[in-house]
């Protein structure tokens, strides 16, 4: 495997998708944000996230990607935080899966060699 380059499987389409918000008054964004509160609280994670997304309510999308990152999917996790902007919490999530990338690798190396490649027990996020 050529590390150079390892991220050509994923063509030119990027992690995170940008579109432009609606232009919303604020009492429009903060009855929107208000809903989105309430879905999230009742366990309507997806109908929030929406919500949040289109209004740019920073602590929606926050609290979205924690409860990703809780649910293990790292990289949906990333992309709330990213858009958050949570810099704080993107630094700790890329740095894990620096980690990840790094053990993937080696573990490919070591397959390449033809060794036998097995998961990482006990390994964790």
């Amino acid at each position: 495997m050529d590390k150079n380059n390892i991220f050509d499987r994923f063509g030119d389409q990027g992690f995170i998708k940008t579109i432009e918000r609606p232009a919303l008054t604020d009492t429009q964004k903060v009855a929107l944000n208000r809903k989105g509160n309430d879905l999230f609280n009742k366990g309507r994670i997806e109908e929030a996230r929406k919500i949040y997304l289109t209004t740019g309510y920073s602590d929606g999308l926050r609290r979205v990607g924690e409860y990703y990152e809780r649910q293990g999917k790292i990289l949906e996790a990333l992309k709330m935080y990213w858009l958050a902007p949570d810099k704080a919490k993107v630094e700790q999530l890329s740095a894990k899966l620096a980690i990840l990338i790094q053990k993937l690798l080696h573990q490919e190396e070591k397959s390449d060699d033809g060794r036998t490649s097995t998961a990482y027990p006990g390994h964790e996020f």
